[in-house]
């Protein structure tokens, strides 16, 4: 059996511009606890941004995780022996949570330059619906619209 879920640990807003998804991003980035390089990179990119677009890197931001974030997904249910994937809408926090996951593996993923230019470029993309983080909630919502048929076996 499975136990109770462990408290949510509150996380304290970013000190540039005030955001809770800024700070919940960098958590993310972060490797091997290096929080301070993982904060450089951020603000770089939202400068990097702003540099490119002539619009506030926030703004940029924000519309990216939007258009990233899944509404739908599927998850698998056991039936009397058969497993079907049963398509769930997605809540709000593990929406911002698979964003982040999806963002940075696609920014990791592009060749060459910093990484703060990857994940510029990245989040650029995806504030205008498209690469490969756009793709992989576009996959997911398919999957979902697939399996309709399943709906009815809702958890």
């Amino acid at each position: 059996m499975r136990r109770g879920k462990p408290e949510v640990r509150p996380i304290t807003p970013d000190l540039r511009h005030n955001s809770l998804v800024i700070a919940t991003f960098v958590q993310h980035m972060m490797l091997r606890g290096k929080k301070s390089l993982a904060m450089r990179l951020m603000y770089d990119t939202l400068d990097l941004i702003q540099e490119k677009t002539g619009k506030p890197g926030i703004e940029i931001f924000d519309q990216a995780m939007k258009n990233v974030g899944p509404v739908m997904e599927v998850k698998p249910r056991r039936v009397g022996g058969a497993t079907y994937q049963v398509p769930m809408e997605v809540s709000t926090d593990r929406r911002l949570t698979l964003a982040i996951r999806w963002i940075l593996s696609a920014s990791r993923s592009r060749s060459g330059k910093s990484f703060a230019e990857k994940l510029a470029g990245e989040l650029m993309d995806a504030s205008t619906n498209q690469g490969a983080a756009i793709r992989k909630r576009e996959e997911t919502h398919k999957m979902a619209e697939a399996n309709r048929a399943f709906s009815h076996y809702r958890m």
